[in-house]
């Protein structure tokens, strides 16, 4: 039988590769949401567990209809109920779910959820199998171990925030928040090198992902030129500290970027701007020439790309293959044709918004369609569901556990 049908032939939707493992989601904020929600994404069964007042994000603004973009935004493909922890029922009915479950993500600060009972220790006595991921900003030890921590400051301790903006200002925040969103790519990472091990040894394990580990992990060549110069790597706006010409550059009504990382590119897009003899000026000779001599080179191709306009610029690098891109804003680059071509704009069905656009699934499965995004969950919306489908409890035991506020 092929994947994707059921016996007489009838389309069953493909929930993704990680349909059958469940997911328990202690996290809040946006680190541990986008890790949680790519599991989502990929077909885990994910139950999104909330205190009493909510993740603390749906009280950021920009709302609409009571409910806020920020949690929208990263809390898709979960079910959501309300439990409270400081309840002891409520902590039982956390360690009820985790019996079955696969996986537990949390991003607390170090030892909170050991003092609760619900630490990987004590969770792992009962369930062996489980992968407890622990997300936070300095990880399970070191000296900071402690310390609250969001992306600005994350982006301060790892260099990132010091070779960000312009030389000679004062340096500029990421405008992506990659210093807590790096918790949502390392994690998953974590969380599924951990689920192949289990299948060799049948056990789960604690993982242990530090946002501040992520983003000097993402350092990459400007740690090594760092080690190889002994100088710290400088701010330098758009362009690139050793490749030239690297970067944006201003047309007729905007800017374009533009990247010759290699000689073939360089070379080509000498001929591009009809200043073909350049290729063989001494000046620009190679990759380290060209950087050197940024001073000369960049009013070269400014004169050019400054008396066409963005898209004759595209049109002529296009023709030369040489890369390039408009600087686009980001409601066009949802709506460009190749974002929608790769289904990066899509569309789940909320129960208090309706239809809504979300960014679409970045991870492709080709020759599979997978079923339809689930909405973010409003608050508490699958907590009965949980516990009756779930949980098996009956209609008396559940207006107990709401009775007592232990579930809400």
């Amino acid at each position: 039988m092929g994947a994707g049908t059921v016996s007489g032939g009838e389309e069953k939707p493909w929930l993704g590769p990680l349909a059958g493992l469940r997911v328990i989601d202690l996290t809040r904020i946006l680190a541990g949401p986008f890790a949680s929600q790519i599991l989502g994404d990929l077909g885990a069964d994910v139950i999104k567990i909330e205190p009493p007042g909510g993740d603390e994000t749906r009280r950021f603004s920009p709302h609409r209809e009571g409910e806020s973009h920020y949690f929208v935004s990263i809390n898709r493909s979960k079910r959501g109920m309300v439990v409270d922890l400081k309840h002891p029922e409520g902590v039982d009915v956390v360690r009820r779910l985790v019996a079955d479950a696969d996986i537990l993500i949390e991003n607390y600060r170090p030892g909170v959820l050991d003092r609760l009972g619900l630490g990987y220790s004590a969770l792992s006595a009962f369930n062996p199998r489980l992968i407890y991921c622990a997300i936070s900003g300095f990880g399970l030890t070191g000296p900071l171990r402690d310390r609250p921590s969001f992306d600005i400051v994350t982006q301060a301790l790892t260099g990132v925030l010091s070779v960000n903006g312009i030389a000679g200002e004062p340096p500029v925040k990421l405008g992506l928040p990659l210093g807590d969103m790096v918790g949502g790519v390392f994690g998953p990472i974590g969380i599924l090198a951990a689920v192949a091990e289990r299948e060799r040894t049948g056990r789960g394990r604690l993982v242990d992902v530090s946002l501040f580990d992520g983003l000097l992990g993402m350092l990459g060549y400007l740690a090594q030129l760092a080690f190889f110069t002994h100088t710290d790597p400088k701010p330098v706006g758009t362009r690139h500290p050793n490749i030239a010409p690297y970067g944006s550059y201003p047309t007729s009504d905007g800017q374009i970027v533009i990247a010759c990382l290699t000689d073939a590119f360089w070379n080509a897009f000498s001929v591009a701007i009809e200043r073909p003899e350049l290729q063989y000026d001494p000046r620009f000779k190679t990759v380290t020439d060209r950087r050197n001599a940024t001073g000369a080179l960049d009013p070269l191709i400014e004169a050019f790309t400054r008396s066409r306009t963005t898209a004759q610029m595209q049109e002529i690098l296009d023709r030369h293959d040489v890369p390039n891109a408009p600087v686009l804003g980001v409601q066009a680059a949802m709506n460009q044709p190749h974002a929608l071509a790769r289904g990066m704009l899509d569309e789940v069905t909320h129960s208090t918004l309706g239809a809504i656009p979300v960014v679409g699934r970045p991870i492709k499965f080709p020759g599979m369609v997978q079923s339809k995004l689930r909405p973010p969950p409003t608050l508490g919306e699958h907590t009965v569901e949980i516990l009756r489908d779930d949980l098996g409890l009956n209609a008396e035991q559940i207006a107990d556990l709401i009775r007592v506020g232990a579930v809400r």
